[in-house]
């Protein structure tokens, strides 16, 4: 398990019900580097299964939470039977420009951060889920990063989910101030989404993902799902009516969370 030289923790005195706080010093990053986790607060000390919600370009960790309410949708779904409780861990991306890709980077791993330090993390506020199913899920910039961290680490996670996503990072200078080449990518696993899948086509945990369909990214997400039904890749793909919004997400994010409730019930 990583280790942090330095981790503040908020006290729950001071924060709402079921939330922490956590900063780190990353090794990973090099830099301090924050995440928010919340469970639902009747259900302490229980071995939550850990679901890793990542953010799009501009955010930060405590955006899927105070944009778009994920901790309700979680708590709504636990109350009425469709999910049992869960932790969602809300990492930070690193903060590198207006969005680091969750790649690893000359100067840093943005993709180590989150498949072995933000789980240690977790366990740093609920040993527990050390040992507990973990699943990945984000949307936008934060959908790419999951759709291909769960393809390129398939033993990791226990299914994937994506909202709205970018399926090449490449797709983000459309959305960012800084020129792709100040990436500066290291490493040798493929940054496409479907290049990443297709390399790990017989280990993939269950797949799903979905787009609004006044979304700018509609057609990334449609070639997609045309490519890996090409290539016989299981998956599940939906479109709904909306945009690239937090709405939006808000209202599908518990497509997630049933789709990886149906994976532990399984």
């Amino acid at each position: 398990m990583p280790t942090f030289r330095t981790i503040e923790i908020s006290d729950p005195h001071y924060t709402p019900p079921g939330f922490h706080f956590v900063t780190v010093k990353s090794p990973a990053l090099k830099r301090r580097v924050d995440v928010t986790l919340f469970a639902p607060p009747d259900h302490p000390g229980e071995n939550l299964p850990l679901v890793i919600l990542m953010h799009g370009v501009y955010g930060s960790h405590w955006a899927w939470c105070f944009k778009g309410g994920a901790h309700e949708v979680l708590n709504g779904l636990v109350k009425n039977g469709d999910v049992p409780p869960m932790m969602l861990a809300m990492p930070s991306d690193g903060l590198w420009g207006d969005g680091s890709g969750y790649l690893p980077h000359r100067e840093a791993n943005y993709a180590q951060w989150i498949v072995e330090e933000v789980p240690a993390v977790a366990g740093l506020v609920a040993r527990e889920t050390l040992e507990s199913p973990r699943f990945i899920c984000g949307l936008s910039m934060g959908g790419y990063g999951a759709l291909r961290l769960g393809a390129v680490y398939p033993k990791k996670f226990a299914g994937i989910s994506g909202h709205s996503s970018i399926t090449d990072y490449r797709t983000m200078e459309a959305f960012i101030e800084e020129p792709l080449a100040a990436f500066e990518l290291t490493g040798t696993e493929p940054s496409s989404v479907l290049e990443a899948m297709l390399a790990r086509r017989d280990r993939l945990s269950p797949l799903r993902f979905d787009c609004g369909t006044e979304d700018t990214l509609i057609e990334v997400n449609r070639e997609l799902h045309h490519q890996l039904d090409k290539a016989g890749i299981a998956h599940t793909y939906e479109e709904f009516p909306g945009a690239h919004t937090w709405e939006y997400w808000n209202e599908h994010l518990a497509d997630s969370l049933k789709f990886f409730a149906k994976i532990l019930r399984n």
